[in-house]
């Protein structure tokens, strides 16, 4: 069974080298932001496995927000980064991208590290490569050839469909039937007994820390709520107004097919209790997106492929990625509306995150300060690759439940249900 791993890579670039670094990044796009799947740094389009992949300029707007808030310098190093979804481990997703573009990694990387060889560009990668703190697939195991068969199969059977929209489901079953037949699909592949004995241990990993915590916990309360309390009353709300040029340079990048890409970062509030917090909550989340969110939802939003939170910078800020569904705004509310609590605890430990209450009340609540503290946090990704353009996930989702239906052999009320889903 395929799972699918989140690559992330980063290096510093020295400020000399950013101007000639994002006209390199320019040319790799078809559109601004879009990457051209063919361009000749990194063809995306030749890379197996490949679900989505980004190169973004880690340039943060924030750190102005530290000075008189924090003791934290108002200057980190920008980065290049690397981040892209694929089926397999991480060393396989370097493996392939150095054999496809190991002129052009060598050529982009080259300006942060001038050394650079494409003969050892998947080893420089793997010392480059940050574990992130937590990520979410929207369904674990569907590999990307698995995504375009059966969108080969819907579109066979919608074919079917459009050429005989009157015949009745004794005449249409077989036809249907029959594209399905002339339709390629690859086995579906089971879990081994090694993946499962893994996840079994992993999941058991939060109870077991939860028996062996609780007692301590429960001892430190008194300490530990006056501590959050205080915080959250005093820790400064920083969510200035957008400014229009902004806003229509990341809209220029948005909207050029029905799923878009964002890219945020931003400082980890300071001390200790904050810094602790932050990584046991993403790694709880990273814990519910591998064993509780891996049926197409997280809640009851369905609209994200793949999303990543990655420490940067001794865990100073963290840097969040996602690939969704939708417009900017209608996934901002899509969260607001049904997940706000998780918002809450996934963002309110960054620095300028609208006030909560005990964590999860509050926050994204104040709908319009949590905008701004997005806007505010969000930077534009320089090359975006989508290897599934079209394709939403609820279209996956439905091509699946296709590839089902027609391999159980639907006959009576089955097949109704399956032409209603065509």
């Amino acid at each position: 069974m395929a799972r699918q791993s989140h690559l992330f890579v980063a290096a510093e670039v020295a400020p000399a080298n950013i101007a000639a670094l994002k006209d390199l990044l320019a040319s790799m796009t078809a559109a601004p932001g879009e990457a051209d799947p063919a361009n000749a740094i990194v063809p995306f389009g030749r890379i197996d496995g490949l679900h989505v992949a980004r190169f973004v300029l880690l340039e943060d707007p924030s750190l102005p927000d530290r000075i008189g808030v924090t003791d934290l310098p108002p200057v980190e190093p920008t980065r290049l980064a690397l981040l892209a979804d694929g089926d397999g481990s991480p060393d396989e997703i370097v493996d392939r991208f150095a054999a496809v573009a190991a002129e052009g990694l060598a050529r982009l990387f080259g300006h942060c590290d001038p050394t650079l060889d494409p003969a050892t560009i998947a080893a420089w990668m793997r010392r480059h490569r940050i574990v992130p703190a937590a990520t979410y697939v929207n369904w674990p195991g569907r590999d990307a050839r698995q995504v375009r068969e059966e969108a080969g199969l819907h579109a066979a059977l919608l074919a079917v469909r459009l050429a005989h929209p009157e015949a009745p489901l004794d005449v249409l079953g077989p036809l249907l039937r029959e594209a399905a037949r002339a339709t390629p699909l690859t086995p579906l592949a089971k879990p081994r007994i090694a993946e499962r004995i893994g996840d079994a241990a992993h999941f058991l990993l939060l109870p077991v820390l939860a028996l062996v915590l609780a007692p301590v916990l429960i001892l430190a309360m008194p300490v530990l709520i006056p501590m959050l309390r205080t915080r959250e009353t005093e820790d400064p709300v920083i969510a200035p107004r957008p400014a229009p040029a902004r806003n229509r340079m990341l809209s220029e990048i948005e909207d050029r097919d029905v799923a878009n890409q964002y890219s945020a970062i931003g400082t980890v509030k300071t001390g200790l209790f904050r810094l602790w917090l932050t990584i046991a909550i993403l790694w709880i989340i990273n814990w519910g997106a591998r064993h509780l969110y891996r049926s197409g939802r997280l809640g009851r939003v369905n609209t994200i492929h793949f999303a990543s939170w990655v420490f940067l910078d001794d865990k100073r800020r963290v840097v969040f990625a996602s690939n969704y569904d939708g417009s900017r705004e209608a996934y901002n509310d899509d969260f607001i509306n049904k997940v706000a609590f998780g918002l809450n605890l996934s963002f309110s430990n960054g620095l300028g995150y609208p006030r909560t209450n005990w964590l999860i009340f509050g926050g994204a609540r104040h709908e319009q300060d949590f905008k701004w503290y997005l806007f505010h946090h969000q930077i534009p990704t320089q090359v975006w690759y989508n290897a599934f353009r079209g394709l939403t996930t609820y279209d996956m989702a439905r091509n699946a439940r296709l590839r089902a239906a027609i391999e159980r052999g639907p006959e009576g009320e089955a097949l109704r249900r399956l032409v209603a889903e065509i």
